[in-house]
């Protein structure tokens, strides 16, 4: 009989947001895949699970792909997890995902909902978001004008995008090239954590307001229209 493979939604800050089946079936699986097993370890040790960790990233050999197949054609019940929120989203869990599923037609592939970042930030931005665009990350280097550009050509709205601490200010730069500096934004950052914040105002005043400390975290930023 084969395994199952489990995506199982993590903890995007407090460890209390974790839900009682992802902690459940992390208990009885057999081993898990994360995407760093530094920050696994600690979530794991908190709810006292211990298991099997193998790494699995964006840059991961084939060595691991074939390893999760080998332990799925074994009968192996195999968790997928992200640092942190859903994995796939924004997220190279999505390859495993794939690659598992082209490979092993009957393999049971098993959703454990839970936290998200993306859907966290929408939920507070006083925004109706029956519909909205989601672009991930902007181009770190190569790209970034382009990205920016094709905002001019975004039919669904709201936009959503997730930003670093390193490239937000070049961001807001970026949407000031594009569209008016009267423009709303809701910027969400570190949600869940210690220093959560949810700005929102024009995007003229985004960049001084996001200075010092206040730059520092991971982002969610959300244009409505």
């Amino acid at each position: 009989m084969l395994g199952r493979f489990y995506t199982i939604a993590t903890p995007i800050g407090n460890l209390k947001d974790i839900t009682l089946r992802a902690i459940e079936t992390l208990k009885e699986v057999d081993v898990i895949f994360a995407e760093d097993t530094r920050v696994t370890k600690k979530l794991l040790s908190h709810y006292e699970i211990s298991k099997p960790l193998f790494s699995y990233h964006e840059h991961s050999p084939q060595s691991v792909y074939e390893h999760a197949l080998k332990l799925l054609n074994e009968g192996k019940n195999i968790a997928l997890v992200t640092d942190a929120g859903t994995p796939g989203i924004s997220d190279p869990g999505a390859r495993l995902v794939s690659f598992v599923k082209s490979q092993m037609l009957n393999v049971k592939v098993v959703p454990i909902p839970g936290p998200s970042a993306l859907i966290a930030a929408l939920s507070v931005s006083g925004i109706y978001a029956s519909e909205f665009t989601f672009l991930g990350y902007p181009p770190h280097k190569k790209g970034r004008q382009k990205f920016f550009n094709a905002l001019k050509e975004i039919n669904i709205w709201p936009v959503v995008f997730y930003e670093s601490t390193h490239r937000l200010q070049k961001t807001f730069e970026g949407l000031l090239a594009v569209m008016s500096g009267d423009n709303l934004i809701i910027v969400a950052k570190e949600l869940t954590k210690l220093h959560e914040e949810i700005w929102s105002g024009p995007l003229k005043d985004a960049s001084e307001h996001f200075r010092g400390e206040r730059q520092k975290g991971e982002f969610i930023v959300i244009i409505p229209k």
